[in-house]
């Protein structure tokens, strides 16, 4: 079976754009072909035997990881730094360190449940009727918070004050330059154990075609009392290694000899992927500071009932 060069480009510029906004770039990635039909929809059926459409995203996931490790690599910097000195000295005592924790926290429930459940999903799930109800399912989510939220508006973490609390962010200093991206993460560090555990097994649901894997953990964020801000970029932190451990494990599946034909529009769709990704982060990040999910939920509920009520009538 041959992917074309068109049809991974499109496929990648896809990708890029809905991997991240909450819709579920696997959703699209099922529906698009089928909508399409003809010779796409026979190369890009997931469900097929020995089909390496799966291989081919995971290797476009892979290129969304590198443009969120790019976007967000002073994070990661400062979150590694603080890991590496809680090691040396047997100790948490930064807003970095403990971030880095709550991550690792966070990504084990996605992990386990992705080595049991991955296979069993895309064999019995990954198509068109199926993926249309998620997706709609996905739409009622994004909804449903967002006017649950509205009813009760939660408050802000609180800014840590005492033992834990960092010396650069004290609410007694003055600081003539906020930076907003330090003070997230210091939010976000304050999540507990419990909390983070909640949130990434938010993830899970992502494993099912149509519902978002941002949009689940944004969600989550939300209740747990969250603004839109640092919930989207709790949800792009933690999506990070979960798409890059995917990658580990189902890339290698590109090299196989059957599959030698689609390593060029692999990494032609994989480099559309990872630029329109960058892209995607940067609108995300300053679109969540002031702006809501209810249009990603009424898109997600015109597109999955549309595509229900198509896929369905040619049953």
């Amino acid at each position: 079976m041959a992917i074309s060069y068109p049809e991974s480009i499109v496929v990648g510029a896809l990708q890029g754009v809905s991997e991240l906004f909450p819709v579920s770039s696997l959703g699209h990635s099922i529906l698009l072909p089928a909508w399409v039909g003809g010779q796409w929809a026979r190369d890009l059926d997931m469900a097929a035997p020995n089909s390496p459409y799966l291989a081919l995203l995971v290797a476009m996931h892979v290129a969304t990881a590198l443009a969120l490790v790019i976007f967000f690599r002073r994070d990661w910097i400062r979150i590694a730094g603080g890991l590496w000195e809680a090691v040396r000295i047997r100790e948490i005592r930064t807003a970095e360190a403990r971030l880095g924790v709550l991550l690792i926290v966070a990504t084990v429930p996605v992990g386990l449940a992705g080595l049991l459940l991955e296979k069993a999903v895309r064999n019995y799930l990954g198509t068109p009727v199926p993926t249309s109800i998620f997706l709609t399912l996905n739409g009622f989510v994004l909804l449903s918070a967002e006017l649950m939220r509205k009813r009760a508006v939660p408050a802000r973490v609180a800014m840590p004050t005492g033992h834990h609390a960092d010396p650069r962010f004290d609410d007694t200093v003055v600081l003539p330059v906020v930076n907003p991206e330090l003070h997230s993460d210091l939010r976000l560090s304050q999540l507990s154990a419990k909390d983070v555990l909640l949130i990434g097994s938010a993830q899970i649901a992502a494993l099912f075609p149509g519902i978002s894997r941002s949009g689940s953990t944004i969600v989550a964020g939300l209740f747990k009392g969250l603004h839109h801000e640092d919930a989207a970029r709790f949800a792009f932190l933690l999506a990070t290694p979960v798409i890059l451990a995917a990658g580990v494990l189902k890339v290698p599946e590109l090299f196989k000899p059957e599959h030698h034909d689609i390593l060029g529009p692999a990494l032609a769709g994989s480099i559309v992927a990872g630029v329109l990704s960058y892209i995607s982060i940067k609108f995300l990040v300053a679109y969540f500071e002031t702006k809501t999910l209810t249009p990603f939920a009424v898109y997600c509920l015109v597109a999955g009932i549309g595509s229900l009520t198509f896929f369905g009538l040619r049953g």
